[in-house]
């Protein structure tokens, strides 16, 4: 079976690690150490093979290890889908992330085309009780694992919408300086809506096909007024934005499109809101839409994506994190967890490999070794 995993990972001055060395053989990879020693680090350097500013959302200066804040670099070793590929990734001070792949400059967005990757980390144990943005980023990110040009869709809507909004704020009042705006915004638009409705479909029938104990949920994209959100037509798009132009004026920004959606769920075999469910039940949904996602990709393009599972013990009892690994194993995804023991792992055994980080004098230092 073909992969998408890492098999090389190269760390210079990247937090708190000064120079560390992986390598990995497709395994899933248990991490594990005490806290602050550096695990979640490995993990942020690994999504930074994707676009955007990785699971910490941190700026390019704030990746940069301590007090010598001399930059940072990343180099990998990616096998995508039969094809090897060289990533590195790196920032001097002062300067905006640069991207290389096999030794040619690159946008950040390339990276979506030859690494799949998606994570849970804990601070998106609450993704379904705070705010809108951090779950259309969830949808955005699951989006992208099946459509890699859904980034660059989603940077061309923001440009535009950018530009209109400044118009706005100058209060200018002149159509025709918004109506080539409206109509990029509409075209990128439409893309997006049509790419997250289509994600979600195939998440949805992953987990109807799936015997998994993780509970399912039942997924809608709506609007800012709580309505499911209308079909993905550019002309829809358009009209509403023109319409909504006096409102926007007002307000000093755009009120309506895409980047207002946000991702409801439900339990499915309650009926209940995610909103309401307990911690423990909305650790197991996230986890299940994961695994859904892992799944449809697999069987749409023969590979799982790289997955990112920081502390992922956490609110899940033993038989369900026997089932996790048991599914991880089953359709071959390489995946990065962390935890504070190596107990958090047993039962993995052979299937992993096992890395164990400490702290030194303000050194990560990270030994291979093995689980029970």
């Amino acid at each position: 079976m073909t992969k998408l995993s890492v098999s090389l990972l190269q760390l210079s001055h990247f937090r708190s690690h000064r120079q560390a060395a992986f390598q990995f053989d497709g395994r899933p990879v248990a991490i594990f150490g005490q806290n602050g020693a550096g695990k979640t680090n490995i993990l942020e350097a690994l999504s930074l093979l994707s676009p955007g500013r990785g699971l910490r959302r941190a700026t390019p200066e704030e990746l940069a290890r301590r007090p010598e804040a001399l930059g940072w670099k990343i180099v990998a070793a990616l096998d995508s889908l039969g094809q090897a590929h060289e990533v590195t990734t790196a920032a001097t001070p002062g300067n905006a992330r640069s991207v290389t792949i096999d030794g040619k400059p690159a946008a950040q967005a390339a990276l979506g085309r030859i690494a799949r990757i998606l994570w849970l980390i804990p601070a998106m144990d609450r993704l379904w009780i705070e705010g809108a943005e951090g779950r259309r980023r969830f949808l955005d990110r699951m989006t992208l694992s099946f459509e890699p040009r859904h980034a660059e869709a989603v940077l061309a809507y923001e440009k535009s919408m950018r530009e209109r909004n400044r118009l706005l704020r100058d209060e200018v009042r002149d159509d025709g300086w918004y109506h080539a705006l409206e109509a990029q915004m509409a075209k990128a638009g439409a893309l997006i809506r049509c790419n997250r409705a289509a994600a979600l479909e195939r998440v949805a029938a992953a987990q109807d096909d799936s015997a998994s104990i993780f509970p399912a949920a039942d997924l809608t994209i709506v609007g800012p007024d709580g309505a499911a959100e209308p079909p993905g037509e550019a002309t829809l798009i358009a009209d509403a934005l023109a319409d909504g132009r006096s409102r926007d004026l007002a307000a000093g920004r755009t009120l309506s499109g895409p980047h207002r959606a946000d991702l409801e769920a439900v339990y499915a075999a309650k009926a209940v809101p995610a909103a309401q469910a307990s911690t423990g039940e909305q650790k197991a949904l996230l986890v299940s839409l994961i695994l859904a996602n892992s799944r449809a990709l697999a069987q749409e393009i023969g590979a799982a994506p790289i997955l990112l599972l920081d502390e992922i013990a956490a609110h899940l009892d033993a038989d369900r994190r026997a089932a996790l690994y048991d599914e991880l194993a089953r359709f071959g995804a390489q995946a990065f967890m962390t935890g504070t023991g190596s107990e958090l792992f047993d039962g993995l055994g052979s299937r992993a490999q096992a890395i164990e980080v400490s702290d030194r004098d303000g050194l990560s230092v990270v030994r291979e070794t093995e689980l029970a």
